[in-house]
């Protein structure tokens, strides 16, 4: 068995962690990456140590079903990087990068000793197409590779840049890594960031640790910040599971929103919470003042009320899987709370939450909603809001790709293996395989749902890929 694996980000190391672990009799492995940063992809590369990973360790292990493999790892090395207010270590994504490399490193080493050839080629792949029982690559310097299975891992799409500002003298396009992007930015110098998500969180924080002094502006058309991470607690979801939504299609053919509505009201009811107020406090997130929410997320980081750790947790453990089940127009219900809801699954940390509040408290930082335009003219930039126009030195775009956005980079395998009949696109985003031998993993599978997968739905979606690959062997 020939594996091709397309891309070395999180995906593929969650793909080899698996096959490592349940290989059997050797086969090859090549994996194909021109990034010189194996294993990180984009958002682990070396960066800035105040680039932090946004949320704890229980849930960024790669290992599937081993909420532990990242924090044995971790060991000691966490413990000058503890946020005291969520009593948890949140190290530089540069260290939790290393956690991915060493992890591949550690499965490749296991496929050879088991009589696996592995190999690692440095060359974009750019066509792809079946030749009978067999697949044939194309890199971009010309060469053909062979395959039985092909396993793409080529990470999430590309920056939008939804104003036209490319090009642009003081317009930074991609952020990371800041510790390059940054160096740009004249310390006393007018900033806008356009958007409020974790991005523009990362750009701030960063931009205060290094002694910025000019102001600076979150540009969104909502001007929602991210919630901020609770404090875990020992508390384990009853009713909002994997194995309960089963039960209800099981007993109704369908899964709808109010079933999983259900769900959440009865895990809440048995905890003695108040399930209305909850909701109540979920709608406020697009409408109160931004300082002010802000000031409360950072007065619950120790409240022991279950509700938003639970629908965190569930909307990564729980929500691939109801999202398959649902009928569309309960998708386009959550769909038209898209804000809400990655502000909710994606939080930030309180450390960083404790510097945004600094910054906004002192006037240094603040935020503009309803932004309509945004042009470069006589070397600034002029920003139309809903109340008004404003100018800037220097703009830097941390709007993210929405879900399922091709990579600009996989533009012309993508669209070979679609002229190839091998994969369609889906209707809402990302790639569909219409032969068993090929497995999208990661952000680009389509009819995911519509918040960015995690890394522990990346860890899931890449072991059930390397039990397919290996299944088709037996």
């Amino acid at each position: 068995m020939d594996i091709a694996i397309v891309g070395a980000g999180a995906a593929t190391v969650g793909l080899l962690d698996t096959l490592a672990a349940t290989a059997g009799s050797p086969g090859a492995v090549t994996v194909f990456e021109p990034s010189p940063h194996l294993w990180r992809g984009r958002p682990y590369g070396p960066d800035l140590d105040t680039v932090l990973v946004n949320a704890p360790p229980a849930i960024m292990s790669i290992r599937h079903l081993n909420l532990g493999h990242y924090a044995a790892w971790l060991g000691t090395h966490g413990t000058s990087h503890l946020d005291n207010r969520l009593g948890q270590p949140l190290v530089p994504r540069a260290l939790y990068g290393e956690y991915l490399t060493h992890t591949a490193e550690t499965a490749l080493a296991t496929l050879r000793e088991h009589g696996w050839r592995v190999r690692i080629v440095t060359a974009r792949v750019i066509g792809a197409a079946r030749s009978g029982a067999n697949w044939s690559l194309r890199t971009e310097d010309g060469r053909g590779h062979e395959a039985d299975h092909v396993a793409l891992c080529v990470g999430g799409g590309t920056l939008p840049d939804h104003y036209g500002l490319g090009g642009a003298s003081g317009f930074v396009n991609d952020p990371y890594p800041l510790a390059r992007t940054l160096d740009r930015v004249p310390h006393g110098s007018s900033i806008a960031v356009i958007g409020s998500g974790l991005t523009a969180v990362d750009v701030v924080v960063s931009l205060a640790a290094r002694g910025h002094t000019g102001p600076i502006t979150l540009l969104s058309r909502s001007g929602v910040l991210p919630h901020v991470w609770q404090r875990p607690v020992d508390h384990r979801p009853q009713h909002v599971t994997v194995e309960q939504v089963a039960a209800l299609h099981r007993q109704h053919g369908v899964v709808t929103l109010d079933d999983l509505i259900g769900l959440l009201r009865a895990e809440l009811d048995e905890a003695g919470e108040d399930f209305e107020a909850f909701v109540a406090e979920l709608a406020a997130t697009e409408s109160e003042e931004p300082v002010r929410r802000l000031q409360a997320q950072l007065a619950a980081v120790d409240d022991v009320r279950i509700g938003r750790r639970v629908l965190q947790e569930t909307a990564h453990s729980v929500g691939p899987y109801a999202w398959r089940l649902l009928p569309e127009p309960d998708r386009m219900r959550l769909r038209r709370h898209f804000r809400m809801a990655t502000s909710v699954a994606s939080p930030m940390v309180p450390v960083n939450a404790a510097t945004m509040m600094r910054l906004l408290k002192s006037g240094q930082l603040t935020t503009a909603a309803g932004v309509r335009k945004i042009e470069a003219a006589d070397g600034m930039f002029r920003v139309r809001c809903d109340d008004g126009e404003r100018t800037f030195d220097s703009v830097v775009n941390a709007v993210n790709p929405p879900p399922r956005a091709i990579p600009r980079t996989a533009g012309p395998l993508i669209t070979a293996l679609v002229a190839d009949g091998s994969a369609e696109l889906h209707p809402t985003g990302g790639l569909v395989p219409a032969d068993p031998r090929l497995q999208v993993v990661g952000d680009l599978a389509g009819d995911g749902p519509f918040i960015t997968l995690s890394i522990a739905g990346i860890a899931a979606q890449a072991a059930r890929a390397a039990q397919t690959i290996l299944a088709a062997r037996d």
